[in-house]
């Protein structure tokens, strides 16, 4: 990809400015206020992950003014639409004129912002999606990882498919099953990249004796499985996964039940994160299990207000009426980050600096440590992204109708405490 750090050298060596969206070079003056772009799924079937959005934006708006920080939030909605993500960063970068991109919460609206601040020269971090579908679609031919290259100006912090794979595994070997998995896998940069043959979640699975049935990709907001149902009754599939947005979720769940189909272990990404969404399935939600990115259990402390995750969770609750939700954790982060960022920069409006900044982060946040130093991570990934640590979880039926997300297996990240073990469907 194209280093903008080049060509302001050669500019200068001519004699003449680049610039850059619209900009002229070098950057605005040292004491101008410093403008953030936050897009995120607000509106439409991935909005759940956007929940805690205003209470982060709040938070950091008062610590910000204690700090004594001269900083914007300009906030947009991707509507859960990747073309509307797009645009959203277009008009922070070209309309608002920010500083700094955050962008969370699924490759539908992390991808197109990502990609439009890196042609735009604007630092951006991101967070809230597997790395793999975060990075590797991001590039000009995901099919072939001699031509993949790393980012100038965009980062990412989150888990990877490899991680995935072990905490599921991970949970269903504490169940009596035949390793038979149904694989719901949508047609999106998400199902794309899980069910990918080659770089997907099923060579993980089969390393570990289970054995994967893909009945091929479906479109999103989809009414009826009874095709994937079929195929997974034929199969005699003792397990579900996939990556599956909420409401299709449900559709199956339910689609499901009607016909007859009856696994031991449900265990799905995306779709049964957030409590409204197990809510609404009531008793059938009873020990659906998932990844677990962050709860009140961890044992992490923000740096932002050092307030530990179970303090943080508690002031949401206590703030919205709210129970806990796993996206409370990383999109508090996302501001820990900025913050961080704008104060270690020495001019927090050169792009080239705050990438530069960014790319040095080494920071204890709240939902662990953030550096982008490579740690488990492949060379051609090792410059832009950091993984941050994976559990798994299931939910409980509580006897008021409410359900609690318990961590029934910590073997991919020890520090994070167990609350129970991994329980079959009943």
């Amino acid at each position: 990809m194209i280093n903008r750090r080049k060509l302001l050298k050669t500019g200068a060596a001519a004699g003449f400015a680049v610039s850059a969206g619209g900009l002229a070079m070098p950057a605005l003056a040292q004491g101008t206020r410093i403008k953030i772009g936050y897009v995120s799924p607000q509106s439409g079937p991935l909005a759940g992950f956007a929940e805690s959005d205003t209470f982060a934006l709040e938070m950091f708006k008062r610590v910000a003014a204690e700090k004594g920080m001269d900083v914007e939030v300009v906030v947009k909605d991707s509507q859960s639409n990747p073309n509307r993500a797009a645009d959203a960063a277009q008009e922070l970068v070209i309309e608002d004129g920010v500083h700094l991109m955050l962008v969370a919460s699924t490759p539908e609206t992390t991808n197109p912002v990502t990609t439009v601040c890196e042609n735009e020269f604007i630092p951006c971090i991101s967070t809230m999606a597997p790395w793999q579908p975060w990075f590797i679609g991001q590039q000009g031919n995901p099919g072939d990882p001699a031509s993949w290259r790393p980012f100038d100006y965009a980062f990412h912090y989150f888990w990877g498919l490899e991680d995935v794979i072990a905490v599921f595994t991970n949970m269903w070997d504490q169940l009596d099953t035949n390793k038979k998995v149904a694989g719901l896998f949508p047609n999106d940069a998400d199902g794309n990249a899980w069910g990918d043959p080659q770089n997907g979640v099923a060579p993980g699975f089969a390393q570990d004796g289970y054995e994967t049935v893909d009945p091929g990709r479906y479109q999103n907001l989809t009414d009826d499985f009874s095709a994937q149902i079929n195929a997974f009754k034929q199969a005699n599939c003792d397990i579900v996964t996939g990556v599956v947005i909420p409401p299709d979720f449900t559709t199956f769940r339910n689609q499901a039940a009607q016909q007859g189909f009856s696994p031991k272990a449900i265990t799905v990404a995306k779709a049964i994160l957030f409590p409204q969404s197990v809510e609404t399935l009531g008793e059938s939600g009873h020990n659906l299990s998932s990844e677990v990115w962050w709860s009140r259990n961890h044992p992490f402390t923000s740096s932002l207000t050092g307030q530990s995750c179970a303090a943080l969770a508690a002031d949401f609750t206590e703030t919205t009426g709210r129970p806990w939700t796993q996206p409370i954790g990383y999109i508090h982060s996302l501001f820990e980050m900025a913050a961080n960022v704008i104060e270690r920069a020495d001019d927090p409006t050169d792009p080239d600096g705050v990438a530069e900044t960014i790319a040095a982060t080494d920071l204890e946040t709240i939902v662990g440590r953030i550096a982008f130093n490579g740690e488990g991570l492949p060379p051609f990934a090792a410059t832009n992204v950091c993984k941050t640590p994976l559990v798994g979880g299931q939910w409980r039926r509580q006897e008021d109708g409410s359900f609690e997300l318990l961590v029934v297996d910590n073997q991919t990240a020890p520090d994070i405490p167990t609350q129970g073990s991994m329980e079959a469907l009943s």
